[in-house]
């Protein structure tokens, strides 16, 4: 990644409100900190899919054929289901679908997956603001929460021009208790809230997708 005060700087430069600046940033390096988040991303992978919390939660954004994501254009194509599920894939979201899927250990499987790929970063990021000006019960929350996406937007786009790779590391957001190990992990101060946290590093040449990937190469046309 660019050197320190480069990337703080290309995060500094984004547009806020009555320039706020709400954005804080943790660089994280230890392997031993990345390693221990990379178990709490795994095991909440695991837990959501497990209980069906995921799948309730984000089912309206999967398509299950590349006709129905063609005509779409958005969402996530749910192409790349472990072999035994295949047969299955209509009745994901089901019940049925749900215990298949836990007698066949598959949330084992990709909760240890989504370890390896956490694991496997050089670098963490972890995105937070200043409780200050991120207030729940204020506009300032909107606006600030805003001002961090284009900062973190233009993050996203260095590390596209200097070869890297970048990914949400999501899961621990959808177990607070889990989140809140994620917190203590990286002693998040009191006065600052934990936004995200994102993986960075190289992106491997071959580009073979993992496992637990769903291809998102889509965009909507301009008519849509």
């Amino acid at each position: 990644m660019v050197d320190r005060p480069g990337w703080k700087e290309l995060a500094g430069r984004a547009p806020s409100q009555l320039n706020s600046q709400p954005w804080r940033f943790v660089l994280v390096e230890s392997r031993e900190t990345i390693e221990e988040v990379a178990r709490i991303s795994g095991e909440s992978m695991t837990e959501s899919m497990s209980d069906g919390t995921f799948f309730e939660r984000y089912k309206p954004f999967f398509r299950f054929s590349r006709a129905e994501m063609e005509r779409r254009r958005d969402g996530m194509l749910f192409d790349k289901l472990p072999a035994p599920l295949r047969p299955f894939t209509g009745q994901v979201f089901t019940k049925r679908g749900q215990v298949l899927m836990n007698a066949l250990r598959v949330p084992q499987t990709l909760g240890a997956e989504n370890r390896a790929l956490v694991a496997g970063s050089p670098l963490l990021l972890g995105a937070m603001l200043d409780r200050s000006t991120y207030r729940p019960d204020s506009l300032t929350s909107f606006y600030s929460t805003f001002s961090l996406g284009a900062a973190m937007e233009n993050l996203w786009l260095a590390t596209g021009t200097l070869g890297l790779g970048i990914q949400f590391v999501s899961f621990p957001m959808e177990r607070p208790e889990r989140w809140a190990q994620v917190e203590r992990l990286l002693a998040v101060p009191d006065d600052l809230e934990l936004m995200a946290v994102y993986r960075i590093g190289h992106v491997p040449p071959e580009r073979v997708r993992p496992a637990i990937d769903w291809a998102s190469d889509e965009r909507r046309r301009i008519s849509q």
